[in-house]
């Protein structure tokens, strides 16, 4: 079946900023169309911001329970399809058990949920609903990532060793969110983010990262976090110490208060026979390193990249693809994947890559560990 699956948005309104990118990713390949929305918790402001996007009044919602409610009872043929939750962490959950029970497929911004225990109950929601959810961890939708993937699961680097990914920012180096400042208000807010500031923030998406490339789960973690910023109720800096299944070792750094910093997400991974690096910033190249041998550099479009990366590449060589096509490449698998059971078919690869509830559970243990070592002086702490 070949037709746009239609979707509502939850959260995203004016003054947002990851609904935007949403909107943009969804809209890049031509798969989803915007039909509805509850845009805000204020009900004026969800209405303003539906018609800055040229949907109908009627179309529009107060909130998530009249939109899944309205939704539900439209004919097949104009009801959406699936819900895009773009809201702060601490309202993914509600929306989503929504959604599922009402028979509504679920794409939600990470994490996943609030928190752990909030985390494994949805998972048993969604495996109830028989509903498809994804998580928009973006970063695994760039093609060099999955070239990345691909060259580890090809054995072409021998067991790994050792693994180290980093995350620095700097955005946060100063208390912007006692002048307002939204993103920053509810990202420092407990209430509203979980237990965890950066760790939770952009940890997790150095931690689905490691675990996405190499294949392998991180068995324990020791976790020094740092409050830096006076008066900030959680951690902007943290420094962890991995060990993953199978004996490989790692390094996870990531930080808010790194002056100068933009969106440093970085990876490198050591085998035995060989490495592997990739950086956020450069996203078009991947550098590879054999033992004995010179370094190769694979770049986005060009030769000798495989079945994965080329299905994740929109553009010629040399025209540089980057962070809303990463995203677009999630929203692109997703669809593909609810219209292949649409049509009776099984979702196959490469359309059937993208993160599912089982990371967004694997998020929520990496955090709920984090802060328990953290709280324990560093103390060796079992991810499960």
């Amino acid at each position: 079946m070949s037709r746009k699956l239609r979707y509502g948005m939850i959260g995203g309104g004016r003054g947002a900023f990851i609904g935007g990118v949403h909107r943009m990713a969804a809209a890049i390949d031509g798969r989803c169309e915007l039909v509805c929305g509850a845009f805000s918790s204020d009900p004026t402001k969800s209405r303003a911001s539906g018609r800055d996007l040229g949907l109908p009044d009627d179309r529009v919602y107060a909130d998530f329970n009249a939109m899944i409610a309205a939704e539900r009872a439209l004919p097949a043929d104009r009801r959406m399809d699936f819900v895009a939750i773009v809201t702060p962490n601490h309202l993914h959950f509600a929306p989503a058990k929504a959604a599922l029970e009402n028979g509504f497929h679920v794409l939600s911004d990470k994490p996943a949920t609030f928190d752990l225990r909030e985390a494994r109950e949805l998972a048993a929601i969604v495996a109830r609903s028989g509903r498809v959810y994804g998580l928009t961890h973006n970063y695994t939708g760039y093609p060099m990532v999955k070239e990345a993937r691909a060259r580890v699961r090809a054995g072409e680097l021998g067991p790994i060793r050792k693994v180290v990914v980093e995350y620095p920012q700097g955005w946060l180096a100063s208390r912007i969110e006692a002048d307002g400042q939204k993103q920053a208000s509810w990202r420092t807010d407990p209430a509203r983010s979980g237990a965890a500031g950066a760790v939770g923030d952009i940890g997790t998406h150095a931690e689905n990262l490691a675990e996405y490339v190499t294949g392998l789960t991180i068995r324990e973690l020791a976790a020094d976090l740092t409050s830096f910023v006076p008066g900030r109720l959680l951690d902007d800096d943290a420094n962890i110490l991995l060990r993953f299944e199978g004996g490989a070792k790692g390094i996870l750094h990531c930080s808010q208060i790194a002056v100068g910093e933009e969106n440093g997400l970085n990876l490198r991974v050591y085998g035995e026979t060989g490495s592997l690096a990739w950086r956020q910033q450069e996203p078009n190249t991947l550098l590879l390193h054999t033992a004995g041998q010179p370094g190769r550099l694979l770049r986005t479009g060009g030769p000798g990249v495989g079945r994965d990366a080329a299905a994740a590449t929109r553009l010629p060589a040399g025209h540089p693809e980057g962070y809303l096509e990463a995203f677009a490449t999630l929203y692109r698998n997703f669809a593909a994947t609810l219209l292949a059971r649409e049509d009776g078919r099984v979702p196959e690869a490469p359309d059937n890559d993208f993160p599912t509830i089982a990371d967004g559970v694997r998020g929520m243990a990496f955090i709920d560990a984090v802060v328990r070592s953290g709280r324990a002086n560093a103390a060796w702490t079992p991810v499960a």
